[in-house]
């Protein structure tokens, strides 16, 4: 339950970082979807069968916030999700460079489904106006900025877990006697 709430509000400031402090900077143009984190960490670090539910509810969420085709946030992750999870099997999953590689592997995930999506909505003009510089701007990004965002959800859960275990065993003591 304690790491449905902690997953729950760190989704919930993600979302609010994303769609309300991020797009007031003007000097953070290559801006990559945050919610990757959570995805990326999700899919490393829980073994549980209901992550892939709640990415796809994660996913309608950003999926109804950003304006986009529908289902593009939810199949990236989903995408991601199933990326990690193979590769999961063959690699040691807690090293430093498959983090970073799942993390610039997934950002291509993401910005390979925005231009197929804006191929189908628009054509192939479409993609040749396409900004480019944008695209590859915001890989860099992402591949610099999910594995510090990696750690850093992890040294939070971590310390989140160890105030929950020991107000638990702080209650236990005082209510035991």
């Amino acid at each position: 339950m304690m790491n449905f709430i902690f997953f729950f509000v760190v989704t919930l400031c993600l979302v609010i970082i994303q769609t309300v402090v991020i797009p007031e900077f003007s000097w953070f143009p290559y801006a990559f979807d945050l919610m990757i984190i959570n995805v990326l960490y999700l899919s490393l670090f829980s073994l549980r069968c209901w992550i892939p539910f709640c990415l796809m509810i994660i996913g309608s969420i950003m999926d109804s916030l950003s304006g986009s085709p529908f289902f593009l946030h939810t199949t990236a992750y989903l995408c991601i999700y199933l990326v990690v999870f193979f590769l999961r099997r063959l690699v040691f999953q807690r090293s430093a460079v498959f983090v970073c590689i799942v993390s610039l592997t997934s950002a291509c995930i993401y910005q390979i489904l925005i231009l197929f999506s804006i191929f189908l909505l628009q054509g192939h003009n479409a993609i040749a106006a396409t900004d480019y510089r944008l695209c590859i701007g915001q890989v860099l990004w992402a591949a610099v900025g999910i594995p510090i965002g990696v750690w850093f959800m992890g040294s939070v859960h971590q310390n989140f877990s160890h105030a929950v275990n020991q107000s638990c065993r702080h209650m236990a003591r005082k209510y035991r006697g």
